[in-house]
């Protein structure tokens, strides 16, 4: 699912309260992507891709994933006119996590726990503007991978 910049903003700017939007989990998983937002802040300061060590930072810390994979494919995106003028080269992702922190809950409630935990980084000038996901449990892995064999 790919989620443009202002869709997203559109979603921040709901007339809920903040800790309504997730379930109780929710702010535990923000506290713990916000606590380790500040150090992949500063160690991402002179990475050549800190966006991604700040995605791979922040959903380590709140999921604990069992598999974590981050895709760039602000290539494929780059003549597009929405991209003009903007320098960075990390603006569009696709994202395969498989957490267990995701069992019992359905994908869009899945997807708004990511968008939560990302919102910094998707409302930062130049920052993410398209973000795709796939989120699974680890069963819902294994049997994935089952069914291919």
């Amino acid at each position: 699912m790919f989620l443009s910049s202002s869709a997203v903003s559109a979603l921040r700017t709901s007339t809920r309260p903040a800790r309504q939007q997730l379930p109780a989990f929710g702010s535990r998983l923000l506290s713990a992507a916000m606590a380790s937002s500040t150090s992949a802040d500063s160690s991402a300061a002179g990475s050549q891709t800190p966006m991604e060590d700040a995605i791979r930072s922040k959903i380590t810390a709140a999921l604990a994933p069992t598999k974590l994979e981050i895709h760039n494919d602000s290539h494929k995106h780059a003549h597009h006119s929405a991209m003009r003028g903007v320098t960075s080269r990390e603006t569009h992702f696709r994202l395969v996590i498989v957490s267990p922190e995701f069992k019992g809950k359905m994908q869009p409630a899945r997807h708004r726990v990511v968008y939560q935990l990302l919102r910094d980084e998707m409302a930062a000038e130049g920052g993410i503007h398209a973000l795709q996901l796939r989120t699974k449990t680890p069963e819902e892995e294994a049997k994935a991978e089952a069914a291919q064999q």
